[in-house]
């Protein structure tokens, strides 16, 4: 007797239906403040076993080169990053996890303030040079836009059992002091590159990006929060870029999430 395998575009499929009648699951997960200036929180477990599996199977297929926005807010190829992304369509699952990372924030961010859910696949030598998610010129921040980007949240989805690299690196950051700290960060290498948190799977980094002000009024980016996507030395990555604006976003770039 023999099981059969069905083909990855089905399960895909399978899942995607079983998932219309899905109900949040109640879950726990801890946070531990790794900074207070600026704000950065590590969330062991903010996914669960089965949100991770559903992620894996909805991306399949629809990955493309990676692209950077430009000074004209056009996206475009670049040598900087050189993983394959996608953006998830929500369904019950995503919406879940979306809601997760709002009540994260607070009550006082809507689902409007979300730009679709981006999965990101790194493979062998892929990575994403320093960069910062917040964006430097107007033409990225406009009204339709919904502003700057807020927050940042990067989740592992999963990563293989033999990965090496692949971590995301804070040059900025100070490190820790409590050797507990060893468990998600790399302690091995020397704290002159600042901190680099080890891709372990649904495990996820939160960040501010914005310092002082309220929406449009003096916010503005602060530059430690520079992070790169350290390049994979063996094994592969799959992540998630949950991001929140400071505003409503035109529903054009939100036509994923609707």
């Amino acid at each position: 007797m023999f099981t059969r395998l069905l083909p990855l575009p089905l399960i895909a499929l399978v899942t995607a239906i079983s998932a219309k009648n899905y109900t949040c699951p109640y879950h726990l997960y801890s946070v531990q403040i790794f900074s207070e200036d600026p704000l950065v929180i590590y969330i062991p477990g903010f996914l669960t076993e089965s949100e991770a599996r559903h992620l894996e199977s909805a991306s399949v297929g629809r990955f493309t080169s990676s692209k950077i926005a430009d000074q004209s807010g056009q996206q475009q190829l670049a040598s900087t990053r050189t993983s394959k992304s996608a953006s998830l369509h929500s369904d019950e699952v995503v919406r879940c996890i979306e809601e997760r990372a709002l009540q994260f924030q607070g009550y006082d961010i809507p689902r409007t303030h979300l730009e679709p859910l981006q999965a990101v696949q790194y493979t062998l030598g892929e990575k994403y040079a320093p960069h910062t998610d917040w964006f430097t010129s107007s033409l990225q921040t406009t009204s339709e836009f919904g502003g700057n980007r807020l927050s940042s949240f990067f989740v592992y989805i999963s990563t293989s059992d033999d990965i090496v690299g692949g971590g995301t690196q804070f040059p900025l950051l100070d490190a820790p002091n409590d050797e507990r700290w060893c468990e998600f960060v790399n302690c091995d290498a020397g704290w002159e590159d600042g901190v680099t948190f080890r891709p372990i799977s649904r495990n996820a980094v939160y960040w501010r990006n914005l310092r002082g002000g309220k929406a449009g009024k003096g916010r503005m980016g602060d530059r430690r929060t520079l992070h790169s996507g350290q390049p994979v030395q063996r094994g592969t990555k799959l992540g998630m870029n949950i991001w929140t604006r400071e505003a409503e976003l035109d529903g054009v770039y939100r036509s994923e999430i609707i």
